[in-house]
Order: C-alpha cells, then structure tokens, then sequence
C-alpha cells in the first residue's frame, strides 16, 4: 500500500511540474481519472483507490508520451 501512495506523489509532482502547458501529461492524468471512475462504478462497491490508480497509471503514460521524443530527440511529423 505504501508504494501506491508514493506513486501518487511522484505523479502529483509530475503534474505540477508541467502546470500551465499544453501537454500530454494532463490529458491522460484526467483520462485515467475518467476511465477509473467507469471501472468503480460498475464495480462492486465504489473504490476510490481504483481512481487513484488509474489516474496515476494515465499520469504516467502522459509523462512517458511527453519526455520520450525529448530523450530520444525525434520529432513527431
């Protein structure tokens, strides 16, 4: 459990580090969030730590889209 919520920080920081930019990063933090309210509900009890699953899952894959052509130096055509 304690790693979940040091996933969450780093994906907390991840967010406030790209504030105020169009980017990759909160459009799948908010497509996790999204998509993990979907699953909690049609599941058996709410769970809010699905939420915050998904959402740090969908926080990740944003920053992995945004930095990886910075890393590898290509642009997307």
């Amino acid at each position: 459990m304690l790693i979940w919520w040091v996933l969450l920080a780093i994906a907390v920081v991840a967010l406030l580090a790209h504030w105020g930019t169009k980017n990759a990063v909160w459009g799948t933090a908010t497509f996790g969030a999204i998509v993990g309210v979907a699953i909690a509900i049609f599941s058996e009890g709410f769970d809010w730590w699905l939420v915050g699953k998904a959402f740090i899952v969908g926080t990740f894959i944003g920053v992995a889209l945004e930095w990886l052509p910075r890393v590898t130096g290509k642009r997307a055509t």
